[in-house]
């Protein structure tokens, strides 16, 4: 089921970066709330709603990331490690977006879970270009059921495929198939 109102995280400790590709998403026609953070310090604050991101009204859970690799403090792989190791989050589609072209970068991003990289265009007109594909290829796509702040909602796999893989929550120690139980 698709989020009417998606919600765009932005972590680039370039407010000139910041700036632009808000900008850019305006220019396309965006109007759903984009949040600009300065590093992957306050990419975890946002996500855990600690301090300043508590207010979930206000900072929703995000539909889509997009990060930036290089930055002080915690960096973007920091941010793809955190989201990794959180499945309720491990969903969202980040997109790495650096000027970084170099290999490792992109193949450590990958390994991390980046559902995609994109290397950051030259021009305003190429950004906004880069952007309206992004966010038209994003919001095309089926992402898990959310409530009204954003969390995921747990469905009942109980007979289904989705049964072998444990949800939010679930410790993943239990097994849950039945080709697992002991009769």
């Amino acid at each position: 089921m698709k989020k009417l109102h998606p919600t765009i995280l932005i972590v680039d400790d370039s407010k000139d970066d910041q700036f632009l590709i808000k900008q850019a998403f305006k220019k396309i026609g965006v109007t759903d709330p984009i949040h600009a953070l300065n590093d992957g310090v306050e990419a975890i604050e946002y996500m855990m709603g600690e301090g300043k991101f508590a207010d979930r009204q206000k900072f929703a859970y995000p539909t889509f990331i997009l990060t930036d690799l290089k930055m002080p403090r915690k960096d973007g792989f920091a941010v793809l490690e955190f989201l990794k190791q959180n499945p309720e989050w491990a969903v969202i589609p980040t997109i790495v977006f650096s000027a970084s072209i170099d290999l490792d970068d992109i193949k450590k991003a990958y390994m991390l879970g980046a559902s995609s990289y994109h290397v950051k265009p030259r021009t305003p007109g190429a950004l906004m270009h880069q952007m309206l594909v992004l966010h038209a290829y994003w919001m095309t796509c089926e992402v898990p059921e959310v409530d009204t702040s954003g969390r995921q909602i747990r469905t009942n796999s109980l007979g289904k495929l989705g049964e072998r893989f444990p949800q939010a929550g679930d410790n993943g120690l239990t097994p849950r198939s039945s080709l697992h139980r002991k009769t």
